[in-house]
């Protein structure tokens, strides 16, 4: 299937110097050194600060920030990911968290990593550089099973995993509706009877990321490192590698089955269970991408829109209408 072009993933940043100075001290309070050098990284869904940071005297962290007044939600993102990777085990391949920062309900919200010096993916995808992150996701859901936060820190996948796509089309009956393809108006019923599967389908005990995309992957020449763990939960394994599909094949790698038969959780899934969760894929991302952009976030609704293609692509493969 060939690369169907979207938008890079990105969002309006702000650069270092850009957020409130009071964050700025409160950061340099902390590490006793000041910035001497900010890279504002481009890559990611966040409208705030991303930057690699050279401090005076040597070190190097990544910073990322954000205020309500950027996006309304982001904040409450980032404080979902400091409770989430607050806890994770030290051998997991995540950069590790140095500093935290949030003023509360109103405020803004820095957290600051680990700098990992490490490249994306190739894009369009590499199939060498595929097979390594594929292989360390093996690795990431098998290490993180049984999920080693303590209860209650992670949500189950079963309460938060979307499936209510296809069900809010049907539901809405204009305009969204009508644009979609001739078989999915037709079948709507179907759809949303398969999304409403997920909550048991995806039932397990591996804390899963939930949002692996090239954008939130570092390569270093040893290590394969996964970034941004604000939507982690926990359920079935084989879920991260199905969700990660139709971004990989979007962006020029191979068919979704492929990608997906290399992970030995996924071989042994029930085949059902599968197609309900692409079957919520597929309605969640149509139902996003039919969504007015988000504040600061320009190309979001893009990049969901092609993530969605390939994920209705899929479904209709796997229920044998293609």
């Amino acid at each position: 299937m060939a690369a169907i072009q979207p938008p890079a993933p990105q969002g309006s940043r702000l650069h270092w110097e850009q957020a409130p100075q009071r964050l700025r001290d409160a950061f340099e309070a902390w590490s006793g050194s000041a910035a001497r050098e900010a890279v504002t990284q481009p890559s990611g869904f966040s409208p705030g600060v991303a930057a690699r940071l050279r401090l005076a005297d040597g070190r190097r962290v990544f910073v990322k920030a954000v205020g309500p007044d950027l996006n309304p939600h982001s904040a409450g993102i980032h404080r979902s990911e400091l409770r989430i990777i607050s806890g994770m085990p030290a051998d997991v391949p995540a950069p590790s968290l140095l500093w935290s920062h949030d003023e509360g309900q109103g405020g803004w919200v820095a957290l600051a990593f680990e700098d990992i010096k490490g490249d994306h993916p190739q894009q369009p995808w590499d199939l060498q550089e595929l097979e390594r992150v594929l292989a360390a996701l093996v690795s990431l859901n098998e290490g993180l099973t049984p999920a080693p936060l303590p209860p209650g820190v992670a949500p189950s996948a079963s309460d938060t995993f979307p499936s209510h796509g296809w069900r809010t089309l049907r539901e809405e009956r204009g305009d969204r509706q009508h644009s979609l393809a001739p078989w999915f108006q037709n079948n709507l019923d179907r759809l949303a009877n398969l999304e409403g599967d997920v909550p048991e389908a995806v039932e397990g005990h591996t804390l899963l990321h939930l949002d692996i995309r090239a954008d939130n992957i570092l390569l270093t020449p040893d290590r394969v490192w996964f970034l941004d763990w604000p939507h982690a939960c926990v359920g079935a394994a084989w879920v991260d590698v199905v969700v990660m599909a139709p971004s990989v094949t979007m962006q020029g790698g191979p068919p979704p089955e492929e990608i997906v038969a290399a992970h030995p959780a996924y071989r042994g899934a029930d085949p059902e269970a599968v197609t309900a969760v692409v079957a919520a894929l597929a309605g969640a991302f149509t139902e996003w991408g039919s969504r007015p952009p988000p504040p600061g976030l320009p190309t979001l609704r893009a990049f969901q829109q092609a993530q969605a293609s390939v994920a209705r692509d899929w479904l209709l493969r796997r229920l044998g209408n293609r």
